[in-house]
């Protein structure tokens, strides 16, 4: 099998490039490329089997690869690298795509090749398609929420956080506005969990990344979000969060 390496980080290509050679003989590097653009034109020249892909890279992002081709160009698997086990991560497993998590382990370099090759050989589509849309979708745009007797289709855009109170949840809003449900945040927090955007970071507390602002280490360690909203984070679930942030659009 042909493979291209595109990562930004020379050394990363290399480690990589030598354990495919020792461990997984059948797969060959074609070429190894410091940044999407080169990626892509070594791909269309090449016509690769598999293209071994990191995620955070200047200027662009690893995901942003199948938006340079069509549905019908995709004749290559891909099996992205990356640092953060996070919802990344997740959306690939529900688009039965493949990825491998940085240190690079043999073991896992070798089960990854081993379900290329199986599915290269029963003709299995790739589900790039899949992740393509999924990824263009980006998760719910809207939640529901019972109020009185009715129920509101809140846009997630609009929210700032979520902030429980006992068997209730505040949802302070962008406008500056409030509004209390009859919603637990562990329910939230589940309704929530595709959506990248959103994060618990303190037992109290679901926020929209969209809006955090920074991360303050003294007293304790808090989060201001929009500038101006002091939120506390728990010491546990910091790194994890400034790894998440890091795929966050605004």
């Amino acid at each position: 099998m042909k493979a291209i390496l595109i990562d930004d980080e020379a050394r990363a290509r290399s480690l990589l490039s030598k354990m495919l050679k020792e461990y997984c003989p059948d797969v060959e590097v074609v070429d190894d490329c410091g940044d999407l653009p080169a990626g892509v034109k070594a791909i269309r020249k090449l016509k690769p089997d598999v293209v071994f892909l990191d995620i955070e890279m200047p200027g662009y992002s690893g995901l942003e690869l199948l938006d340079f081709f069509d549905e019908q160009e995709i004749s290559f698997e891909i099996i992205f690298v990356t640092a953060y086990n996070n919802y990344a991560v997740k959306a690939f497993k529900l688009s039965a795509v493949d990825y491998l998590l940085k240190p690079l382990e043999p073991a896992d370099l070798e089960q990854a090749v081993e379900r290329l090759k199986k599915r290269t050989q029963r003709g299995a589509n790739s589900n790039l398609a899949l992740l393509k849309e999924n990824l263009k979708e980006g998760g719910l745009d809207r939640i529901a929420v019972p109020d009185a007797n009715s129920v509101k289709f809140l846009k997630l855009d609009e929210i700032l956080f979520f902030k429980a109170e006992n068997t209730y949840t505040d949802i302070s809003f962008v406008d500056g506005s409030k509004l209390t449900i009859s919603r637990t945040l562990k329910n939230l927090g589940d309704t929530l969990s595709s959506t990248p955007t959103f994060y618990r970071c303190h037992k109290s507390y679901i926020i929209n990344m969209k809006f955090l602002t920074d991360y303050v280490k003294s007293d304790g360690g808090y989060l201001v979000i929009q500038g101006k909203y002091n939120v506390p984070v728990s010491p546990d679930r910091v790194q994890d969060l400034l790894n998440q942030a890091a795929f966050v659009r605004r």
